[in-house]
């Protein structure tokens, strides 16, 4: 992790949805910052400027998704 900055603990942030990691922030050339996951650059990363972890927490939930409709009606 050659020029990334780790997320400090005290600092609420979701992990990846893809892979589970913490994210950590990445200057890029134009000295902008990213959000992005450490693991892999195919993952979401947010776009380059302010460090925006709102951003990222947007991004990286996981809706449930039911298999069934759980409130469907039932007629007698």
């Amino acid at each position: 992790m050659n020029g990334c900055l780790s997320i400090p603990k005290s600092v609420y942030c979701r992990y990846c949805k893809i892979c589970g990691a913490r994210p950590v922030i990445e200057a890029d050339m134009a000295g902008l910052y990213v959000v992005k996951c450490p693991n892999d650059d195919g993952h979401y990363q947010t776009r380059a400027g302010l460090i925006d972890i709102e951003d990222w927490n947007r991004n990286n939930t996981v809706h449930f998704v039911p298999t069934r409709d759980i409130n469907s009606q039932i007629s007698y």
